[in-house]
């Protein structure tokens, strides 16, 4: 089909270390899906072992800073035999336009996955215009 992209799963990545960090452990950029709908974008990130009540969502300067911590108390007194998955705490920052009412930003988490609506500002929707 022509104009149809493959979607291809990505390795768990860790956060590009622009800056000094200020915790002792390495951090993971979650996976992310946008979509687009003419009243909002949808952000949707993979934060597994995050639970809902270890989630930050901020908005600052035009950044959309999403962070999860892991409870590594469920993992206290285990000893990995082997593993693939990489247990630490996430974090992922978007830049977004005036385009977005920043002030009706929804997030809501389930299952480990997290769901942001950004929805657009009323002059960035599409409107029709009445010819006369």
């Amino acid at each position: 089909m022509a104009g149809q992209q493959e979607l291809q799963v990505q390795q768990k990545r860790e956060v590009d270390k622009a800056q000094e960090p200020t915790t002792p452990m390495r951090a993971f950029l979650p996976t992310a899906d946008i979509f687009e709908n003419e009243d909002a974008l949808t952000v949707v990130l993979e934060m597994l072992g995050v639970d809902r009540n270890n989630v930050d969502v901020s908005v600052e300067n035009g950044v959309l800073t999403v962070e999860g911590r892991i409870n590594f108390g469920k993992y206290e007194g285990m000893q990995p035999v082997y593993s693939e998955y990489n247990v630490g705490p996430y974090r992922r920052s978007f830049r977004i336009s005036n385009r977005v009412d920043q002030d009706k930003i929804k997030a809501e988490m389930s299952d480990g996955v997290i769901t942001l609506v950004l929805p657009k500002a009323e002059e960035a929707k599409p409107r029709r215009i009445e010819v006369r």
